[in-house]
């Protein structure tokens, strides 16, 4: 009765289970970027406006509409008189949380499996998205009050993407990596398409910040419930999983133990391809979070776009970042199936397109002076090009340690998300004029960061498994150690019959 239940569940599904999961996978993405990036939409409606241009700016563009102090906000007694610097420690203070408890997801997502370990995350960054308002209204805009609570938003994201890395790597086939791992990576982009868009239609629309909020905290709860109901941490203990998947992902994934394993720590901590995919991580999230938390606040200080054009404008640079991943996710596979490219060649070439395309037009983009829509296709450009990070870099863990994938992820994905905890805050300093100028340095900055990180990639990256995966490993270097202590005493042995014998002979 129990397998017929099975069946009939499994035949209710068109697409197989590990594609279910890499979509959940991807939509779990969407809700942790729409509540982390909101925010950066939502503070420049939240801030006192800027009464005219009050800064010598010569390169300073004229906005579009009347007047520039004009804000979106009805009720200006929820408009807050927070300076450059604190926003920008605002906006960082998501990461502090977020980097300390990537580790510990991803041990827990290994040891535990990572469907709660990534569902209990998400559920609690939606419930504490939902009583922001609260927060700050409740607090008369105390900014430090805003900063606990999103200190206490990242430390529920942090098992994110070690969580999901977790998954993927027991339910994802080799030659499928690229494919499902783009298409649930690019949920970084999709969410920050949402996020913008949608942000700066229901500010403008209900005239208060705070229905932003209300609503993506709200989806998180939604997905939380779905989530429990479909997906499972592996194909063993999915209830409704076909037999013929199944079977293929056991013969697909034999050498991906479902056990829980000893880590590693010493070989992965001095491994050269970890910590070099560790900086090439740092390179994408200063540019990518550089674009996520300030490309709002750079096309409303210095291109002057109104609070609606604003988040349609900032969000067309991640559609077409999203259609670039899923396309250089395909386009990785097919190049590696048909032997055109090796699966190091590919990881790096890939990975140099996405680091130097962004860095080139960031920078052209802050060239281009007030050509409002030159500046938007220059960073669409430059998104377009990120795109191919998935495919390249950031599906890497998984082929240096399929079995570990989950702390891989942890340790690169939590130290590159350091630089979500800098370059809010450095963009805010640099540009506290809000001049051109300012923001110029920004792109440079980024530029250098791109550059030298991806030559540490092009060195030292690989994608070939390395030899602490194998769950033997361990007793196979002791079992070398041995043998090598054997062969010294059998040598020390030789001589000293040799040295006897020729004692004997009297030679």
């Amino acid at each position: 009765m129990l397998t017929g239940w099975r069946l009939t569940l499994s035949k209710c599904f068109l697409i197989p289970q590990r594609y279910v999961l890499g979509i959940m996978g991807f939509f779990a993405i969407v809700n942790a970027y729409t509540m982390r990036v909101s925010l950066s939409l939502a503070i420049t409606e939240m801030v006192v406006p800027i009464n005219g241009t009050v800064y010598d700016d010569p390169d300073a563009c004229i906005p579009e509409y009347a007047n520039n102090s004009n804000s979106a906000i009805k009720d200006k007694s929820t408009l807050y008189d927070w300076d450059e610097k604190t926003q920008g420690l605002i906006l960082s203070s998501f990461y502090w949380g977020y980097v300390i408890t990537h580790l510990p997801g991803g041990v827990l997502a290994e040891k535990f499996g990572g469907k709660y370990s990534l569902g209990l995350g998400i559920l609690s960054t939606a419930l504490f998205t939902l009583i922001t308002p609260w927060v700050i209204v409740g607090t008369g805009g105390n900014w430090k009050a805003l900063v606990a609570l999103r200190v206490i938003e990242g430390f529920g994201e942090g098992t994110t993407y070690p969580a999901l890395t977790a998954l993927l790597a027991k339910w994802v086939p080799l030659k499928e990596r690229a494919t499902i791992g783009s298409i649930v990576y690019a949920g970084s982009q999709f969410g920050t398409i949402l996020s913008n868009a949608i942000s700066g239609e229901l500010i403008r629309r209900t005239q208060d910040w705070a229905s932003v909020f209300y609503f993506f905290g709200g989806l998180g709860v939604i997905w939380f419930i779905l989530w429990v109901l479909l997906c499972y941490s592996d194909p063993e203990s999915h209830p409704f999983i076909s037999e013929k998947e199944k079977e293929y992902l056991e013969r697909e994934l034999s050498g991906v133990s479902s056990n829980t394993l000893p880590i590693p720590w010493r070989a992965i901590l001095t491994s050269v391809p970890m910590w070099a995919l560790v900086i090439t991580q740092v390179g994408h999230d200063w540019g990518f979070f550089t674009m996520v938390t300030d490309l709002p606040k750079y096309m409303k200080d210095v291109l002057k776009f109104n609070v609606s054009q604003n988040g349609i404008w900032s969000s067309v640079p991640y559609v077409v970042m999203w259609f670039s991943s899923l396309a250089s996710g395909w386009l990785c596979d097919f190049l590696v199936r048909r032997n055109i490219m090796g699966l190091t060649f590919s990881r790096k070439f890939f990975t140099s397109l996405a680091s130097m395309g962004p860095a080139v037009f960031i920078l052209v983009a802050s060239y281009v002076g007030c050509d409002r829509m030159l500046a938007v296709w220059m960073f669409t450009i430059a998104m377009g090009f990120m795109g191919c990070y998935y495919c390249g870099m950031k599906v890497n863990a998984l082929d240096l340690s399929p079995n570990f994938a989950g702390t891989l992820m942890a340790i690169i994905n939590g130290l590159g998300a350091t630089s979500g905890i800098v370059t809010p805050y450095l963009a805010g300093a640099l540009t506290e004029d809000h001049t051109l100028v300012q923001w110029r340095l920004v792109f440079w900055i980024t530029f250098g960061v791109f550059a030298v990180t991806n030559l540490v990639y092009l060195v030292f990256g690989t994608g070939k498994e390395q030899i602490w995966n194998d769950p033997g490993y361990k007793a196979t270097v002791k079992k070398a150690a041995k043998e090598v202590d054997a062969e010294a005493v059998n040598g020390k042995n030789s001589l000293e019959m040799s040295s006897k014998n020729q004692q004997n002979l009297g030679l």
